[in-house]
């Protein structure tokens, strides 16, 4: 795969009417209408109603079954699906050479409802990837549908995490993760989890290129309520995908280019051929930490008789007028020397208060704050 040509073409390839993380059915509806009606379809609906659409490109034998926003609020790699849509649409011997070797049947929103409400959860309030044994809920009965009529050969779980990890115990942020997850509580190395391993790292090496040291890996627990856990246990070859944090991209527009490169790149191996054979390579990628905030506040004091500590803090994602506004939240105060901040702003000792001259308490929601009172925004 030549990541250069995909480089200079992705400004062409991106799909401009989805953008920033709030993507809903409205959204993906404006982008089917410009294609053919014999491309997608609705093959189900959701607590409240909302179609589940889904496409199907590509004539080949590998059957990829590949789901998005399972997890409401995670639209990342919606947004880089319909990218990859229109690359399928030219000319370019990559796309040819997946879709004449592959078939590809792609759920782009799996939970509308949540969708619409920015939520993990559906309107039930259940977690659909905690769903796969139950089937409680008419989503995961659609999923569960597509896969035993369309019989996937491989899976892509398409979702995004919070901006809290990073990879090892590093200062470098997890941009992008991924799991072959196990499909036993053995964790055994069965053939089908060495195919899923093998394919990570085809995509590991070529995202390093772009982000080095950014691709972490989840551990590897079973939970067979999980979709991608029962999916393995079936005997087909499950990748999870995690679109994650880069520098200041709080809209998640420079890992939806990361998430298109990895999807691509995980459907060239997919045609190429994938032994298993060469899995090995997973175990070199870093797991996981949970050691980052969006802010640390660095060397602050609550008075001037009170001894120097950090300030953390984190966005809390809210739903405002069809907008997603970060709300600043103190987490902790302490010693935070094992913890990073996406931006760390140094007190220098100085009082630090919020726009009252009061102090700061945890949970607080906090635009804003005064360090020996000059006024400093939290807000990305």
């Amino acid at each position: 795969m030549n990541l250069n040509n995909i480089n200079s073409l992705y400004s062409l390839l991106k799909t401009s009417e989805l953008f920033g993380r709030y993507i809903t059915n409205s959204d993906i509806e404006r982008c089917l209408s410009k294609i053919p009606k014999s491309m997608y379809s609705v093959i189900g609906y959701s607590v409240e109603n909302r179609p589940i659409y889904a496409l199907k490109f590509g004539t080949g034998s590998k059957k990829v079954l590949l789901w998005s926003q399972m997890h409401g609020n995670e639209s990342t790699t919606t947004k880089a699906l319909f990218d990859c849509f229109n690359l399928f649409e030219t000319t370019n011997k990559l796309p040819n050479k997946i879709l004449s070797e592959c078939t590809l049947f792609i759920i782009p929103i799996l939970n509308p409802d949540g969708a619409q409400r920015y939520t993990r959860l559906n309107a039930n309030l259940i977690d659909l990837n905690r769903d796969a044994q139950d089937l409680s809920q008419p989503e995961s009965l659609v999923l569960r549908q597509v896969y035993d009529d369309f019989k996937p050969d491989y899976c892509f779980n398409l979702h995004g995490q919070r901006t809290i990890y990073n990879v090892g115990n590093t200062n470098v942020s997890s941009s992008v993760s991924f799991l072959a997850p196990s499909q036993d509580a053995e964790r055994s190395l069965t053939a089908n989890r060495k195919v899923a391993m093998e394919i990570i790292t085809d995509i590991n090496k070529v995202l390093q290129n772009e982000i080095p040291n950014g691709v972490a890996r989840y551990d590897d627990g079973f939970n067979l309520n999980c979709v991608g856990d029962t999916f393995q246990n079936y005997g087909v070859p499950t990748v999870l995908f995690e679109a994650g944090h880069c520098t200041n991209d709080y809209d998640r527009e420079d890992v939806r280019r990361l998430m298109f490169i990895s999807i691509l790149k995980g459907l060239k191996s997919i045609s190429d051929g994938v032994s298993g054979d060469n899995y090995q390579s997973y175990y070199d990628i870093p797991e996981n930490s949970k050691q980052f905030y969006d802010v640390i506040i660095r060397k602050a004091r609550e008075n001037e008789n009170s001894s120097l500590a950090d300030i953390a803090i984190q966005f809390k994602e809210r739903l405002v007028n069809g907008n997603i506004d970060f709300i600043p939240k103190i987490e902790s105060i302490s010693k935070l020397d094992n913890f990073f901040g996406h931006k760390e702003i140094d007190a220098k000792g100085n009082i630090v208060s919020n726009s009252k001259n009061e102090a700061l308490k945890v949970t607080n929601e906090i635009d804003f704050v005064l360090i020996n009172n000059e006024k400093l925004l939290l807000k990305p």
